[in-house]
């Protein structure tokens, strides 16, 4: 019982990490960016093409997901070798559905942004797709020689 009760308490804590990543938004600034000159370019976007932005997989849903099946299948079944052989199934089951959460968490949907700056230039970026952007709207490209987000 004490088992399972650990399973419940640690589960959610665990999950929760594996979904906390960095933003990839044209509106969100971590703390390190905030008061620095940043190179401002006007110019209109020329095209937008939906992407799907990877923040990759850190294996924290495989493990954790094996610990937690592991933990509770070898718990709740039987004794001896017949709750061995559990634990080694729900290890492996949870180990796979650790794994398909943090992968459908760890995608999103972004956006390309081609932009025709007023020099004639043309640049793409790519940030998450929470803020609408269509053919021809009149933007802004905010540079501080790393990141390059696209406002309007």
């Amino acid at each position: 019982m004490k088992k399972l009760l650990m399973v419940a308490a640690v589960a959610p804590v665990v999950l929760l990490a594996a979904c906390s990543t960095p933003s990839n938004s044209g509106n969100v600034y971590r703390a390190g960016q905030t008061q620095t000159e940043q190179t401002v370019r006007f110019g209109y976007v020329d095209s937008v093409r939906h992407v799907t932005i990877d923040k990759g997989q850190t294996g924290v849903g495989t493990v954790a997901g094996a610990a937690l099946g592991g933990i509770a299948a070898g718990s709740g079944i039987g004794g001896g070798n017949g709750s061995i052989a559990a634990g080694i199934v729900g290890a492996v089951a949870g180990g796979i559905i650790g794994q398909k959460i943090e992968n459908n968490t760890s995608q999103k949907p972004g956006l390309e942004i081609t932009v025709r700056l007023d020099n004639g230039d043309i640049k793409a970026i790519t940030q998450d797709a929470d803020e609408g952007f269509n053919v021809g709207d009149r933007v802004r490209l905010l540079s501080n020689g790393r990141t390059t987000r696209v406002t309007h």
